[in-house]
Parts: C-alpha cells; sequence; structure tokens
C-alpha cells in the first residue's frame, strides 16, 4: 500500500491511498467466512461452503463491497500512521477505484493539527494578586468552625438573615396553580440564596405563621424562564447559637489544646489555599498570554462539532425542550442566534486551547506514566462525586480514555511552561513558580497546580 498527502489548508489534507488487490487476500478470507455463516448452499453445513460457490450465489459485487467496506477503515488508519499526519476528527473518503483484481484506490480529506510557531517562554510575564493572609481572613475560619458545631435553638421573633427556618411554597403562573412548584416543611437558611430570587427577601420580618407573595422568575419544571406569583409561609424560626471561642472549643474542634494554636493552624490552611489560588491564577494568566500571541489555525470541522456539542449539553439540561430552551433563553435577555454564536465562540476558544496544549506538550515531549493518569482519574471521580471504579468503567464505556490521557499530558506540559515564565504579584514581588508547578516535588500543594492545568482542557473539544 502507498499513501501521499496534500496540504489544502493548514488545517486539513488530502490522502491519497492505493493499495494492491493482492493485500486485500486476509479480508476476502474474512468475508467469505462471514458469508458462509450467513448463506444456506445446499449439500453444505453453514460455514462450510467454499468461496467459489459464496461468490455464485451472493455475486462478485456484493463480496467486493463488503470486503472494501471491512477494510477501508484499517487502510485509513494506517495511512495516517504512515504518513505521519495528525488527524482529527471524522474523514471524509471518496472511492476512485474498485474493479476486482485491480489496485484499489481511495481518497480521504481530514482536518489535521495545524504547526504551531511556540514562543519563548522566557519572554512572557504576567501579573498576579500577590498572596497575602489578613488576621479577618483567619476569624473568617474560626467563625466556620464554631458554626460547624454550633446548635440551632427555636425563637419567637421575626425572621431575620443567618436564620433557620421551615417554609411552605405554593407559586401560580397567569393565575393557574403551579403543581411541581409546591413544597412543604422545607429547610432553608436565610440570606444563603440556595432557592429561588426573592424568597430571603420576602421572609425577612415575617414571623412563625405569617406569609408573603412575591414575584420571580421559575428557573426549572414546565414552566421555566416565566414570571410567576410565590406564596411563602414560615413553619418555624431558629437561629444559630455559636460555642464560646475558648480553649474548651478548641479541644472539641481540633487536635490542639488552645485557640492561639488552633489560629495559627487555620492561618496555614488559609495560606496553603491562597497559594493554591495563586498557582490557578498563573496558569490562567499565563494560558491566556499564550493565546493572545500564538497563532493558532483552527480546523473548521472541529469547531463545528465542538458547537454543536455545547449546543447539545445545554439541550440536555432543558430534556431536549427547544420550546422550554427559547423561554430560557428569553428570560435571559438573549436569542437563540445569540446563544449559539457564543457557543460558536467558545467552541473556537476551546479548540484553540487543546491545540495550543497538545503543541506545547509535543514540543516539551512530555509523558503521562500510569500512576498519573490514575491520579487524575481519581481527582475527576473526586469532582463528579462518583467513586474511581464507576467513573473508570463510564469513562471506558464512553470511549473517553484516550481524551483524560489528553488532559494529563496538556496539563503537565503548561506547568513546564509556567515555571519558564516571568510572574509577578501586584506588590512587585517575583512568584516562585517552580515551588508550585514542581512535579518532583511530591507534597500536594506542589501536585494541586498540576491537577489544575490538567482540568483546564476538560471541557474542551475532544481529539476523535
Amino acid at each position: 500500500m502507498k499513501s501521499t498527502v496534500e496540504q489544502l489548508s493548514p488545517t486539513r489534507v488530502r490522502l491519497s491511498v492505493e493499495v494492491p488487490f493482492d493485500e486485500l487476500a486476509p479480508d476476502f478470507d474474512r468475508a467469505y467466512e462471514t458469508l458462509a455463516q450467513q448463506v444456506n448452499i445446499p449439500g453444505f453445513r453453514k460455514g462450510k461452503a467454499p468461496a467459489k460457490l459464496i461468490e455464485a450465489r451472493v455475486g462478485r459485487d456484493a463480496v467486493l463491497s463488503q470486503v472494501i467496506n471491512d477494510a477501508l477503515p484499517g487502510k485509513y488508519s494506517q495511512a495516517v500512521l504512515d504518513s505521519e499526519i495528525k488527524a482529527l476528527g471524522q474523514p471524509e473518503i471518496d472511492i476512485d477505484k474498485l474493479e476486482y483484481g485491480e489496485t484499489f484506490s481511495f481518497k480521504a480529506e481530514v482536518d489535521v493539527r495545524p504547526e504551531i510557531t511556540l514562543p519563548a517562554y522566557s519572554d512572557i510575564e504576567v501579573e498576579v494578586p500577590s498572596l497575602e493572609v489578613t488576621d479577618a481572613d483567619v476569624d473568617e475560619q474560626v467563625e466556620g468552625l464554631r458554626a460547624r458545631f454550633g446548635t440551632l435553638k427555636g425563637v419567637e421573633r421575626a425572621v431575620q438573615e443567618g436564620d433557620f427556618i421551615t417554609i411552605d411554597l405554593s407559586a401560580t403562573v397567569d393565575g393557574e396553580d403551579v403543581e411541581d412548584a409546591k413544597t412543604s416543611g422545607l429547610s432553608h437558611e436565610v440570606g444563603s440564596g440556595n432557592l429561588i430570587d426573592g424568597l430571603d427577601e420576602a421572609v425577612v420580618g415575617l414571623e412563625a405563621g405569617g406569609s408573603k407573595t412575591f414575584p420571580t422568575t421559575l428557573v426549572a419544571g414546565e414552566h421555566a424562564g416565566k414570571e410567576a406569583e410565590v406564596t411563602v409561609t414560615v413553619g418555624s424560626v431558629k437561629e444559630r447559637e455559636l460555642p464560646e471561642l475558648d480553649d474548651d472549643f478548641a479541644q472539641l474542634a481540633s487536635e490542639f489544646d488552645t485557640v492561639d494554636e488552633l489560629r495559627e493552624d487555620l492561618r496555614g490552611n488559609v495560606e496553603q489555599n491562597k497559594r493554591l489560588g495563586q498557582a490557578a491564577d498563573i496558569r490562567d494568566a499565563v494560558l491566556e498570554k499564550l493565546l493572545e500571541s500564538v497563532e493558532v489555525p483552527l480546523p473548521e470541522a472541529v469547531v463545528k462539532e465542538q458547537a454543536d456539542s455545547n449546543v447539545h449539553d445545554v439541550l440536555h439540561q432543558v430534556g431536549h425542550n427547544e420550546e422550554l430552551l427559547e423561554t430560557a433563553l428569553k428570560a435571559q435577555g438573549t436569542t437563540r442566534e445569540e446563544f449559539e454564536t457564543q457557543a460558536r465562540e467558545s467552541a473556537e476558544k476551546q479548540v484553540k486551547v487543546q491545540l495550543l496544549l497538545d503543541a506545547i506538550a509535543d514540543a516539551q515531549d512530555v509523558q503521562v506514566d500510569q500512576q498519573e493518569l490514575q491520579e487524575h482519574i481519581l481527582f475527576q471521580s473526586q469532582r463528579y462525586g462518583m467513586q474511581p471504579q464507576e467513573f473508570i468503567q463510564q469513562v471506558q464505556q464512553a470511549g473517553q480514555l484516550p481524551a483524560l490521557f489528553q488532559e494529563v499530558r496538556r496539563g503537565k506540559g503548561l506547568a513546564d511552561v509556567v515555571q519558564e515564565v516571568k510572574v509577578v504579584d501586584t506588590d512587585g514581588n517575583t512568584v516562585d513558580t517552580k515551588a508550585l508547578f514542581d512535579r518532583e516535588d511530591e507534597d500536594e500543594a506542589d501536585e494541586a497546580p498540576a491537577e489544575a492545568a490538567a482540568d483546564a482542557s476538560t471541557d474542551e473539544a475532544d481529539e476523535k
């Protein structure tokens, strides 16, 4: 078999492939074996009829067509490997010549990863927020810990922000009751904003047994996106009673004996979290700088596939109900055309990020070992709230294991780049990126940024 490549554009090629007829012999053997199980020929058991009789019964052209259909994917894949192109997506294949006993030829047009010229990373400079831990940050952690150990007690007064209440809800749209909006005995923390717009403002000032009706826009169910009149009735009112902040509390809530020791430990936790946050800021800033400075030709078919996927994901969230989507878009003040334009723009950036990170990983010759892949799978399973084995099973069934591998590879490549750029904080201090992104360091603080970098491409377009 021989193949040639014609460059049609920076992101698309045409493969011309010729396959000598004798190379199809194994494919003919498999085709005859398959047909022998399907064709009944008098005097022969199923699977035992000779090829010549099978050919006479079904026709030579039918046999040839089955052989070509079975052989074509493998011949195309072999041509891609032989030509060393980096194919993206599905090819468009045209058969040039198909005659029994003659050389079989076909052409395949397919999008490919473009050649990308990368800058000198040492010339890149980004600025990120400075890392500062204040007493107020520590106080916030202390109050959060006290809240975890707090107790709720009933009060006989009007509802205030921060209270815990039980409520009954009902709603009407155009005067008609909305059945799926009815609920009773629902627990709610006032001020959390976890339920529907306008609820927290409506209940403040009500006492147990009090009701109020307020307007809002429904966000789920059959009437999602429509204006509704919601009535809320307060059942009970409780406030959280916090424990005293003393050494007894420190011993109850931690392994420390004193409040001072507890606060010092919490300060370390805050610093750790801010350090990881700064690492994410650096990663994002470097990636944006690269996107601004590097020209990345975009394969149209891949962008379209990703844009279609973005639209499909949103449709899936509303049960593929086009009317419901239109209503929701209208409630957001946008049109279907604007929505699809945004999906296209998002897809272009997703594909650009993916191609850029792949080029970086290639240039850095990034390798991914089994342990790194397993760690990323664990990271993603936790992100989706699934058991690792269940997550792996779903990934394998969807054929997405190679995509996870690519995520890790891209993340490692970006982490390598970050270590070479100049990073300063808003106070003018140089940030030591090696301490944040050096993969040789085993502690959790240095592993997390690499995971975050890998996660940057989780929602990008998948290479097929």
